[in-house]
């Protein structure tokens, strides 16, 4: 028979508690994120193009880096980060500069000439209806992109009654109450997308350009498909600045944002009617529920006094609104 002697018996030591982060390292990443943020926002019209247009993609939902700052600013309060709550502050700060005038209302009366321009959807269930609301916005001009050939005779006769001038080329349309002249076709991609026109107002004449420019898509292969939206806009600008009449309205849907520095060739001489005299962004697209505003009205040789959007006429765009005057 066998016997332990002195044993003992020893309880196993508790794992080290790890110390806490110093205060100076808590929130480094967020830092660093606030300081990227700031430089993608400030630096927008740099992020280059040469892979997936992420240079385009980037600008285009620029406005929704604001969401960004915002979370930013609650990870830090999370966190209790002193040094990341400071940090935010550069993001928020350029946000401001580069919106914070959308957000100031713009709009003055004064305007002597209004235009509406909507992409009025090829697919579009109910064409009268739409023709109907746009009538019923009593602007001088109406400009419509992407007419179904068989929504044609439907707008016609809904809109002849305040509009006895018109002109259509392929799926843009014009409607107007004065004069439409030398309408012609602009050769923009294969197919009709874009016309031009002379309005004869009491004012004076006014060369209005409508355009459907090419569609662009996210691809997770090939990134923001612009190449023909690009190209399109491009053959635009050379008609434009060809255009020798000194009074020049652009609209229609660019499939793009004004700020998007690839289609600078065309929004660069012009200016937004929005950007001048808007209320907000004014997007447009998808009509449910706009993030972004892809449709547009630019000018030249005339002054914006307000602009805006209307309500949803069953397309998926929103139509686009501008006072302007002569």
């Amino acid at each position: 028979m066998s016997s332990v002697e002195g044993s003992t018996e020893t309880t196993p030591a508790a794992p080290p508690v790890p110390a806490a982060p110093p205060a100076r390292t808590r929130g480094r990443v967020l830092v660093v994120a606030a300081a990227l943020l700031a430089v993608l926002m400030a630096g927008n019209s740099l992020v280059p193009n040469g892979i997936g247009h992420l240079g385009s993609l980037w600008q285009t939902v620029l406005p929704w880096s604001g969401v960004g700052v915002v979370l930013l600013l609650l990870l830090a309060v999370l966190r209790r980060s002193v040094p990341a709550a400071v940090a935010v502050l550069a993001p928020a700060l350029v946000w401001t500069v580069l919106f914070g005038p959308a957000l100031v209302d713009g709009r003055a009366g004064g305007g002597d000439f209004t235009v509406v321009s909507h992409n009025v959807n090829e697919e579009n269930p109910d064409p009268g209806r739409t023709a109907r609301a746009l009538a019923a916005s009593g602007a001088d001009v109406l400009a419509v992109e992407e007419l179904a050939s068989r929504a044609q005779e439907t707008f016609r006769h809904e809109l002849a009654a305040r509009y006895p001038y018109s002109e259509v080329r392929g799926g843009v349309g014009l409607w107007s109450r004065y004069p439409l002249e030398e309408a012609a076709a602009v050769e923009i991609m294969p197919w009709t997308r874009a016309v031009r026109a002379t309005v004869r107002t009491p004012r004076g004449p006014v060369a209005l350009y409508a355009a459907h420019l090419a569609s662009v898509r996210v691809h997770p292969a090939a990134g923001f498909t612009t190449g023909r939206r690009d190209e399109a806009a491009a053959r635009l600008a050379e008609a434009v600045r060809a255009e020798r009449l000194p009074r020049v309205v652009v609209v229609g849907d660019f499939n793009g944002s004004a700020d998007d520095s690839a289609l600078r060739g065309l929004t660069g001489p012009l200016r937004s009617a929005q950007r001048e005299a808007g209320d907000g962004f004014g997007f447009t697209w998808p009509a449910a529920f706009p993030v972004v505003r892809i449709d547009q009205i630019l000018v030249k040789g005339v002054a914006p006094r307000a602009a805006w959007t209307l309500p949803d006429t069953g397309s998926d765009h929103l139509p686009v609104a501008a006072a302007l005057r002569l």
